[in-house]
């Protein structure tokens, strides 16, 4: 018998971390997304889009992105 998996995230933004490790940008280029904690985000690093965390969900709609400044 396993134990029963925690149902608290502990990872950024409150998201699993095993989840993070395979979150990717859903544009064609598929870029691994990583975290901007301080503005609640993932980021992709190829088209510099930022995909927003509502209440620990990521939202990776393509037209619910912004395009960060430079």
């Amino acid at each position: 018998m396993t134990a029963p998996r925690s149902s608290a995230p502990s990872g950024p933004l409150g998201l699993d971390p095993d989840l993070l490790s395979i979150l990717a940008c859903p544009d064609t280029h598929h870029t691994p997304l990583t975290v901007d904690e301080a503005a609640g985000e993932l980021v992709c690093g190829t088209c510099d889009r930022a995909f927003p965390v509502r209440d620990g969900i990521p939202v990776l709609l393509l037209d619910e992105a912004r395009h960060r400044s430079s």
